[in-house]
């Protein structure tokens, strides 16, 4: 569904100074002062949800511990519409707390491998030119075939409706992650709005390597964060497929008060959890 998950907000600390009384040398006895009047601590508010998943009735099978839930997840995800090519390319381990911590970070300049919860990208990046300068190769769409293909064979709506009923652990994730009172679905629309934004630039896009790395060679790009490079690295074609996805994702979750996402006629329903083969660790690449 998507490589890696986004910056994540950084809480503002408010330093509060403190004051000294200095008593003046009086020839008159000093008055006493009264007990100062001290102001009841202003309540808690949480932060208002902009996207609150509809409230519905889930007839579905009760949830496991978010420690336990790799099997029971990956089982779901696999009896999607299309899911098999899906679980293929998840990393079996840690499922839903890496999906959560990847897509806080897809906004953010870089990604953290280890918590990558799909398999590395097959084949070599290739490009066109010296080893100093050149441009992006367009051979490079036919390494992220098999996602494409995978996003392109799933149903969005079935989907929502997995996340949907998962959704208490996706939270959960979040809150571990340091968000106690924030709502991941809307960091979610968040992120899928930030890489709607992606620019594309027409044309080759043109490359520098100043040092290991190939980097882009328009600053502006440069600069984008890793989820709208990764956009731009994938090619125009794999890019549209995945903008429009991201599209048909963000109409399911951000829906009508009363309407559940994955619920409406036509709706697949929610799989029932069953246990996931175990999987091979993935290959470390990039």
């Amino acid at each position: 569904m998507y490589n890696r998950a986004i910056p994540a907000l950084i809480a503002v600390l408010i330093l509060g100074s403190a004051a000294a009384w200095y008593w003046w040398p009086h020839l008159a006895p000093t008055p006493t002062l009264p007990p100062p009047v001290m102001a009841p601590p202003a309540p808690e508010t949480e932060p208002a949800i902009e996207h609150p998943l509809p409230t519905v009735a889930d007839s579905g099978p009760a949830l496991p511990a978010l420690k336990d839930s790799d099997p029971v997840f990956l089982g779901a995800v696999g009896q999607l519409p299309g899911g098999d090519a899906l679980r293929a390319l998840l990393q079996p381990e840690t499922l839903i707390r890496h999906i959560v911590a990847t897509v806080d970070n897809l906004p953010r300049p870089r990604l953290a491998a280890e918590l990558r919860p799909v398999r590395s990208t097959p084949g070599a990046f290739l490009t066109i030119g010296d080893e100093q300068q050149g441009t992006l190769d367009d051979r490079n769409a036919a390494r992220y075939a098999t996602a494409i293909a995978a996003l392109r064979a799933l149903d969005m709506r079935a989907l929502s409706g997995l996340y949907q009923h998962y959704y208490p652990l996706f939270q959960r994730a979040y809150e571990d992650l340091g968000y106690p009172h924030a709502y991941f679905n809307d960091r979610l629309v968040a992120v899928i709005d930030h890489l709607l934004a992606t620019p594309q630039p027409p044309g080759s896009l043109a490359l520098v390597r100043p040092k290991v790395f190939w980097e882009f060679a328009d600053p502006e790009l440069e600069a984008r964060s890793a989820g709208q490079k990764l956009l731009l690295r994938m090619g125009r074609e794999n890019a549209a497929v995945v903008r429009a996805r991201l599209r048909e994702l963000r109409a399911l979750i951000v829906t009508a008060p009363g309407t559940a996402p994955g619920t409406a006629p036509g709706t697949a329903p929610v799989p029932a959890p069953v246990p996931a083969p175990a999987a091979a660790p993935a290959g470390q690449g990039r």
